[in-house]
């Protein structure tokens, strides 16, 4: 009697994805997953299903995902504890498997559930303790007895131009001052036109990057408008994007009057002279080197949902047409009794597994990253060190990061273990050696898994023959694929 040999009956479950991607132990995350997952494969599938990606406009079932969001605790998940979070701690990890639950079902929803974290980037990263409190506070969901409307926010980077990524020498916004009389706090004249923002359907606040306009400002910086700010508030009209359609996106007008308390970080006065602490590239800097790791993940997602639908098709193929008999390999393989089927579909799969894979690792890397980060620029500002001898200063542990990275790399019984226990103890080794294996590990994702993800989602739509392009595709596929191509052609380009 020969043993029946054991095969996969699915893909895997939470039990051994949570021990793959490293969060068995953070029950707050698998309690945001949960909830991501009943959004997606509730209301977003129906949102899709119902054709809602077919207009343009931002509609009443598109915007329900908002409140959605806030209901399941994704809205949450980018907040601080203090100010209506959930997740303790760094939450790269935690906001990738979210946004990775999202798009299993569709980019665009994946996108609405984000932009609200980009567009408080600034604030959150930069921002002065009373922006951090009063932002965050105002985007956090309302809580039991709360009779208030989260806010939304949007984020205006540099040069209105699609797909072109972040040019931080180029800014098309200007910021002169409109008042400033003696004793009171300055006012500021913002200009700033928008091209391809996504949230600006119901955006509240904007984080915009503007140039100075007036020899009152000395540099460049970024500000915080507001919907009710003075002037004009244009949302612009839709973005005619072919991708995505479950995120708005617009081309805004502002030209508002702020008080100069928005500048993002603070500001200076020196010999009748406004100096911003933080010039725009500094700022869109620290939000973009430091985030956006889940947009490669989106592709990763799409690339595993794909797997299932596949084999589904492939197996039922044959299936109904006459002399087709059940038992028989044609009606229980179908396609799949073709090796070149097969194959192609191990192909896609294992793709999707690297990518997630790396893309996880990488989002665990930089909140690795950011409490010693933190640590140790405090340091160094507590002792007035920044600009260039900042730069000059963390270029010295790099030496002592690669002896690190040379005794590690030799057998157990030649390393020198005290040596190796000293270097692990100190924060600016630690700092140079993570900020190192960070920016080798997040161009890698933004560029691999959203390029070379797209090739491969091409390959997973053709395995559903005639069905891959059609509107009911399984698993929304030709969808999945072509939203591909926005992640592919922006996220890939802006890493570089």
């Amino acid at each position: 009697m020969s043993e029946t040999p054991q095969t996969m009956k699915m893909l895997p479950g939470d039990e051994i994805r949570q021990i793959m991607w490293r969060y068995a132990d953070r029950y707050d995350i698998q309690m945001a997953v949960m909830g991501a997952r009943s959004v997606a494969r509730g209301l977003v599938a129906r949102l899709v299903a119902d054709g809602e990606r077919a207009t343009h406009e931002w509609t009443e079932g598109k915007n329900s995902l908002y409140q959605a969001f806030d209901e399941s605790g994704i809205t949450a998940a980018g907040l601080d504890m203090e100010y209506g979070g959930i997740i303790e701690g760094p939450r790269n990890l935690a906001l990738s498997l979210l946004a990775f639950e999202l798009s299993w079902v569709d980019g665009g929803a994946s996108t609405s559930s984000l932009i609200n974290n980009l567009g408080l980037g600034p604030i959150v990263e930069k921002g002065t303790p009373e922006q951090r409190e009063k932002y965050m506070r105002a985007c956090a969901p309302a809580q039991p007895g709360e009779d208030r409307k989260p806010w939304r926010a949007a984020f205006a980077l540099t040069e209105p131009l699609p797909y072109v990524g972040v040019d931080t020498g180029v800014v098309s916004g200007r910021v002169t001052v409109a008042r400033w009389e003696e004793g009171q706090e300055p006012v500021l004249h913002v200009e700033k036109r928008g091209r391809f923002l996504t949230n600006m359907a119901v955006a509240n606040i904007l984080t915009a990057a503007v140039d100075s306009g007036d020899p009152r400002i000395k540099s460049s910086c970024m500000v915080i408008l507001e919907e009710t700010d003075p002037g004009v508030f244009d949302r612009g009209a839709p973005t005619l994007k072919m991708v995505h359609q479950l995120s708005n996106t617009h081309d805004p007008i502002f030209s508002l009057d702020i008080p100069a308390s928005r500048i993002v970080g603070g500001y200076t006065v020196k010999d009748g002279v406004i100096v911003p602490n933080l010039t725009h590239s500094e700022i869109i800097e620290a939000v973009f080197s430091r985030t956006r790791v889940a947009v490669g993940l989106m592709t990763a997602a799409k690339l595993l949902s794909a797997v299932e639908p596949v084999i589904r098709y492939h197996r039922g193929r044959y299936r109904g047409a006459a002399g087709i008999e059940a038992g028989t390999p044609r009606y229980d393989q179908g396609i799949q009794m073709k090796e070149d089927a097969t194959q192609r579909l191990a192909d896609v799969w294992a793709t999707g597994e690297a990518a997630t894979s790396l893309g996880f690792e990488t989002a665990r890397a930089f909140d690795a990253l950011t409490p010693v980060e933190t640590q140790v620029l405090g340091a160094f500002a507590a002792h007035g060190i920044s600009g260039r001898a900042l730069m000059k200063a963390l270029r010295k542990p790099q030496a002592d990061a690669i002896e690190l990275l040379g005794q590690l790399g030799k057998p157990e019984a030649e390393r020198d273990d005290a040596r190796i226990a000293a270097l692990q103890a100190d924060p600016l080794v630690q700092y140079a050696w993570l900020s190192a294996l960070s920016n080798v590990l997040c161009p890698a994702t933004k560029l691999w898994d959203t390029g070379h993800g797209a090739n491969m989602l091409r390959e997973a739509v053709s395995l559903m023959g005639g069905y891959g392009i059609t509107e009911d595709c399984p698993g929304f596929l030709f969808y999945k694929w072509t939203d591909a191509q926005l992640e592919a052609t922006y996220e890939g380009p802006e890493v570089v």
